[in-house]
């Protein structure tokens, strides 16, 4: 069956610059294998690498930077919004979200409301190609 994405459509390509994903295939797909759950399609920020560096990850070692796109576990991702929500970090501390590329099996740890909020444009099951803040479209 091939993976689907959080409005049940076939998963997006996301990035192979770097090369992202558990299986490096640039898709945020899962397996069995993937305990991580690498489901989350983000866009990182140097003030997201820091948190994570702090909690034991440090996503720069994998030459990670501000702007770089990649599969982060829906557990990390979920670390940075509870951060966020606790005033430990910013709203940018939190990783944007390309919903037509993250995994629908991240809707078992987050809701699609939440998602929506920190969604890096404006997608709507495939069909909205909107740009988002200041026509920025997350690329």
């Amino acid at each position: 069956m091939s993976p689907l994405n959080v409005f049940k459509q076939p998963l997006a390509f996301f990035s192979n610059q770097p090369v992202t994903g558990y299986y490096r295939d640039g898709y945020c797909r899962t397996g069995a294998a993937d305990y991580g759950n690498h489901a989350v399609a983000g866009v990182v920020t140097e003030e997201f690498l820091d948190y994570s560096a702090s909690q034991g990850n440090d996503l720069r070692i994998a030459g990670l930077r501000e702007g770089c796109k990649w599969c982060l576990c829906t557990s990390r991702w979920l670390e940075a919004l509870g951060a966020f929500r606790d005033g430990k970090i910013s709203r940018n501390g939190v990783p944007k979200v390309h919903l037509e590329a993250t995994e629908d099996s991240a809707l078992r740890r987050v809701d699609l409301e939440t998602f929506r909020e920190f969604a890096a444009r404006a997608e709507t099951n495939g069909v909205n190609g909107h740009t988002g803040v200041n026509g920025v479209n997350g690329h």
